[in-house]
């Protein structure tokens, strides 16, 4: 009987890294059928049994979750079904949390003979510890990207496995040596969803305005994660009359990074990239009311940056929430942008802060665990 692997993730992230655990897992075991619910990426590597469906899965917040409560709940069932007639030996769960964990205990009560590995560990540390008893119970294995993540599950009886960060595989190719950097080139990231891109895109366009006026020699480039989100950003430019202001690509968002003297970068995973490639950045993070509200109840840490959460110290400057406007992130970037010192030492920080990522392999070593589960 072949090795049957039914795998989740939610995200374009997640579907990047499932990918690259996916394309070793096929080295690793050849023969191996996977279905489920991911990426373009994974698609291109599982074939037609696994569904792309992340564009439409990508929500953020609480509120925005419960608006679209009937379609998730849609999906939920039907890939439940799916999990009926496939029956896996492995479930693999790719981030995605607020989805994933439910999915797992769902197939959990139905069926306990599935092996369950979560790559890419929710941040319980940061948000909710009492999911990880829960965890304990549900799943077989973690599976994650930060050092320090592995001796809060392991103590509380979870097998974790660090296997390092995946961008270190994805990233390093792309690193171009020979590229230069434009010091009067800013680049905005505001993120691949199109809430994020509503909420801080605007700032962004306002803070170019503003530096523009003060130094009219400067650049601005954004780059577009899809054609959708593409048509999203012309749209908003538009509306500010700003179309002539920044320039609009499609992709490009890890060559930018090594081409632009500073940036703004919305939380989530593009300021680890950031950081990887040594672009000094502002980080803002902005959602709705109700979710911000609700997330002060339960994070329990200092800062929002994974990178200033790695250094346990404050390596880039967050603006959030109220605080996520033009008139904080101008100044900054002004500094960036006329004291090389303070840019060059930011870069200096930043490298030194990615390497704690660990060693290239992390995909092989991802995969190797999951395969294990085959055998068992």
């Amino acid at each position: 009987m072949s090795n049957r692997l039914y795998v989740v993730a939610g995200e374009l992230s997640g579907d990047a890294h499932g990918a690259g655990l996916l394309r070793s897992l096929t080295e690793l075991c050849p023969g191996v059928e996977i279905a489920g619910r991911g990426g373009p990426k994974m698609r291109e590597i599982a074939g037609d049994r696994l569904i792309d469906w992340v564009e439409d899965a990508a929500v953020m917040g609480i509120w925005e979750v419960l608006k679209r409560y009937s379609w998730f709940k849609q999906r939920f069932n039907e890939m439940l079904d799916e999990v009926r007639e496939f029956r896996p030996q492995v479930l693999l769960f790719v981030d995605y949390p607020g989805f994933n964990l439910r999915f797992s205990k769902a197939v959990k009560a139905e069926f306990p003979e599935i092996r369950q590995v979560y790559y890419i560990s929710p941040q319980v540390w940061a948000w909710n510890k009492r999911r990880i008893p829960r965890m304990v119970e549900q799943l077989d294995q973690m599976l994650c990207l930060f050092p320090f993540e592995q001796p809060i599950l392991q103590d509380a009886g979870l097998l974790t496995t660090f296997v390092g960060h995946p961008l270190v595989d994805e990233l390093e190719p792309l690193r171009s040596n020979g590229l230069l950097r434009d010091e009067n080139l800013v680049g905005l990231f505001p993120g691949s969803r199109e809430r994020e891109l509503a909420g801080l895109f605007p700032l962004m366009i306002e803070s170019a305005k503003q530096l523009r006026e003060w130094r009219p020699d400067l650049k601005f480039e954004v780059p577009a994660a899809s054609m959708k989100l593409g048509q999203q950003l012309d749209q908003l430019l538009a509306e500010a009359e700003a179309a002539d202001l920044i320039k609009v690509t499609q992709g490009g968002a890890h060559e930018l990074m090594q081409r632009a003297g500073c940036g703004v970068i919305a939380s989530g995973t593009a300021t680890l990239e950031a950081a990887y490639f040594g672009l000094p950045y502002c980080l803002v993070y902005k959602v709705a009311g109700l979710t911000y509200v609700l997330a002060k109840l339960l994070v329990k840490i200092r800062f929002i940056g994974i990178v200033n959460i790695l250094a346990d110290e404050e390596v880039v400057r967050e603006f959030i929430q109220a605080e996520a406007e033009a008139e904080k992130v101008v100044p900054v970037l002004k500094n960036f942008l006329q004291d090389p010192t303070e840019r060059h030492e930011l870069q200096h920080r930043l490298l030194e802060t990615a390497a704690r990522l660990g060693d290239p392999g992390t995909h092989e070593r991802a995969a190797r665990e999951v395969a294990n589960w085959f055998e068992k």
